[in-house]
């Protein structure tokens, strides 16, 4: 991922199940599903971390669209591409009046992950519940990933 094909915002750090990674790694899943909407702009770099057991953050996608709506309209609308039976869909976004879908392009897999180990020796990184912005406190690999040509 090049600075040139996403904007100058500063990217976030999203945290993801291990099997949703790998489907949006393989192009299986092109939406992500969310139960609070993200601010950041369209063009903004996503640096998608693998939670346990994978524990690293295994690639980058760019956020192509942002769709907040109520629960049936976001299912009718994206079902296809979240990689969610409806009873996950339903179950996740429990207790909310409208969820969002993040839709991603130019996702590249990382050939070589970085463990939470390597990017907590590197600096003070905590991976995010949800997604956060990156910190200048945050590993210098993760913003090479933004910087790199």
């Amino acid at each position: 991922m090049t600075a040139s094909s996403a904007t100058l915002s500063r990217p976030v750090v999203i945290s993801l199940r291990p099997r949703f990674a790998d489907a949006i790694l393989s192009g299986e899943k092109t939406v992500e599903l969310r139960r609070h909407r993200m601010a950041a702009p369209l063009g903004t770099l996503l640096i998608l971390y693998s939670s346990a057991p994978v524990m690293a953050v295994v690639g980058t996608a760019v956020l192509a669209d942002r769709h907040t709506d109520r629960p049936t309209a976001l299912w009718n609308r994206h079902r296809l591409h979240m990689s969610l039976t409806r009873a996950e869909f339903r179950d996740y976004l429990t207790g909310t009046d409208t969820g969002t879908a993040l839709s991603l392009r130019d996702v590249v897999r990382l050939p070589t992950p970085f463990s939470l180990g390597h990017l907590r020796q590197e600096g003070a990184f905590q991976p995010p519940q949800s997604f956060r912005y990156l910190s200048s406190d945050d590993p210098e690999v993760l913003h090479h990933l933004f910087t790199a040509n």
